[in-house]
């Protein structure tokens, strides 16, 4: 690793250019060398918190090939720093890069508790499962401090509603309480994300996550307490961590995970000019590997945007990851089924108690 310009405790490694800006005021990365050179730390580099104030916190998901309808994030933007993280993308519609910005400067949704409240007490509103994290983490470091995600946790318990939740922290344990009463009535399902058995990996891909040990126990905490998690071994990046796929889908399994689900890693917009340089920074000795790879699996591109087809990938080595990922499921998840969750207890509870007429 060339240590000398490699950001530590960051997943990418400089502010791509906003597309939806006209001009650029600042050069921050010339700034953050020069800091470097001199041995200063700029106060800029630390994260920010930004209270915005949305007029709606439920979100309609029109592509079809996302596995949910409709998600809600308390934050945008996420301290994770996972490098290959598609939300990335969507700070630039804030005005924010998607390089450094994403992952220092993040917009916090005081509100989200109130705005899900209102939602589910709509009339013409019918319950369909909710997905806490469609974009950024809801139990990123921000949530120790503002609690917003269980402060929703308990709008979804009072309303009787759906809802799911994907992370990578083991903060979502803090909540096991309000997750025990949700999963009584059939109304939560857990999606833990593990991308490597590798520490080495682990540290460079998503530089400000828990250990994969962590969220291996995660997931056995939450399964002992009868919560049907599924693991997300994504994204399966070849020639990182695609070689684990078994080896994860088996300790997923042993940890109590009910089923597994995997992507092949594309990098959509900002995000191909943000790995090329990380992965130049962070692994130079498999860099262009990497990223031939990663184009063998896209048409010979880093991303393909076709719905079905961009998160499977097509050709060879595509093809060997999902020969992976199904004999991993007849091996290690054979007879097992992530639950359906209820959706028929929330109009008995529109007004937040139980009618009894």
């Amino acid at each position: 690793m060339n240590k000398k310009h490699f950001e530590k405790g960051r997943g990418a490694q400089l502010n791509v250019h906003n597309r939806f800006l006209s001009e650029v005021y600042e050069k921050r990365d010339d700034f953050l060398e020069f800091c470097r050179i001199e041995g200063e730390a700029p106060e800029n580099i630390k994260t920010e918190f930004l209270p915005i104030f949305p007029k709606t916190i439920v979100n309609k998901v029109t592509s079809p090939d996302v596995g949910m309808n409709y998600s809600m994030n308390p934050y945008q933007g996420c301290e994770h720093g996972c490098i290959y993280c598609y939300a990335r993308n969507a700070h630039e519609f804030w005005g924010y890069s998607a390089g450094l910005d994403f992952e220092r400067k993040i917009l916090i949704k005081k509100d989200a508790p109130k705005l899900l409240e209102n939602h589910l007490k709509k009339k013409n509103w019918k319950a369909e499962t909710i997905v806490l994290s469609g974009n950024t983490d809801c139990y990123q470091p921000a949530e120790k401090q503002y609690q917003i995600t269980r402060q929703c946790l308990e709008v979804f318990y009072k309303y009787r509603h759906p809802v799911g939740i994907i992370t990578k922290n083991s903060l979502i344990l803090r909540d096991l309480d309000i997750l025990k009463k949700l999963n009584e009535e059939q109304l939560i399902g857990v999606n833990i994300s593990v991308t490597s058995l590798s520490e080495d990996t682990r540290r460079l891909l998503e530089p400000r996550t828990v250990t994969n040990k962590k969220r291996l126990q995660t997931i056995q905490t939450l399964s002992d307490n009868g919560i049907p998690v599924n693991a997300m071994l994504a994204p399966m990046i070849p020639g990182i961590n695609s070689h684990e796929l078994l080896k994860l889908a088996q300790s997923a399994a042993a940890h109590g995970a009910v089923s597994f689900g995997f992507t092949i890693v594309r990098l959509n917009g900002a995000i191909g000019q943000l790995f090329t340089d990380w992965i130049r920074k962070a692994m130079p000795n498999k860099a262009e590997k990497v990223l031939h790879l990663i184009q063998a699996c896209h048409g010979g591109t880093l991303n393909d945007s076709r719905f079905g087809v961009r998160s499977k990938g097509e050709g060879k080595v595509a093809e060997q990851i999902h020969a992976m990922a199904k004999l991993a499921k007849q091996k290690y998840f054979a007879n097992k089924t992530f639950p359906k969750l209820r959706t028929d207890l929330h109009s008995d509870f529109k007004d937040g108690q139980m009618k009894l007429f």
